[in-house]
């Protein structure tokens, strides 16, 4: 495990799926807890609360034009656990579906501006933890196209390990 205190800009990037206005609200820096391969495993307070949350940025990103900071996040929060999230770097057309394969198993996400949310958070983790790679597909900016986002899993399981043991089950 690598500790990069350069990541504070990636932190701050995934953040913005996670928590919104929460953040701002917060005067606290994102702690990273280590690199795992090509995940990050982090954590950042939201109304006085621990979040943990790990994430990777795509590998490849094709189609909707020109898009940055296209990332999949999975999140612990004492309300939830495996709040599974990609940001998309483009608005999603209202009610757009995306689709997540990883390996055999796909997952059914629903989108919120430029965010897309698993339907079945524990499901994906699971596929994640056994997948190399998480390949997206949705629909482009204003419904034209496909935008097809593709994701490392390699380093998620550790990164997954290290949010759980930081933000436990239970632990509200």
């Amino acid at each position: 495990m690598k500790r990069h205190p350069s990541l504070l800009l990636t932190l701050v990037a995934a953040l913005g799926v996670m928590s919104g206005p929460a953040l701002a609200q917060q005067q606290q820096r994102p702690q990273a807890l280590g690199t795992f391969q090509d995940w990050t495993a982090a954590t950042h307070m939201e109304g006085g609360r621990k979040v943990c949350y790990a994430f990777t940025r795509a590998t490849k990103a094709e189609g909707a034009g020109s898009r940055q900071n296209v990332i999949l996040t999975v999140t612990h929060r004492p309300q939830g656990r495996d709040q599974v999230a990609l940001r998309a770097g483009y608005t999603y057309a209202r009610n757009a579906d995306v689709t997540v394969t990883v390996g055999g198993s796909e997952l059914d996400f629903y989108t919120a501006q430029d965010n897309a949310f698993a339907r079945e958070g524990g499901k994906a983790v699971a596929a994640f933890r056994n997948g190399s790679q998480a390949v997206a597909k949705g629909q482009g900016p204003q419904g034209r196209g496909t935008a097809t986002d593709t994701f490392s899993l390699s380093g998620f399981s550790a990164a997954y390990e290290a949010i759980s043991k930081e933000c436990p089950a239970g632990r509200r």
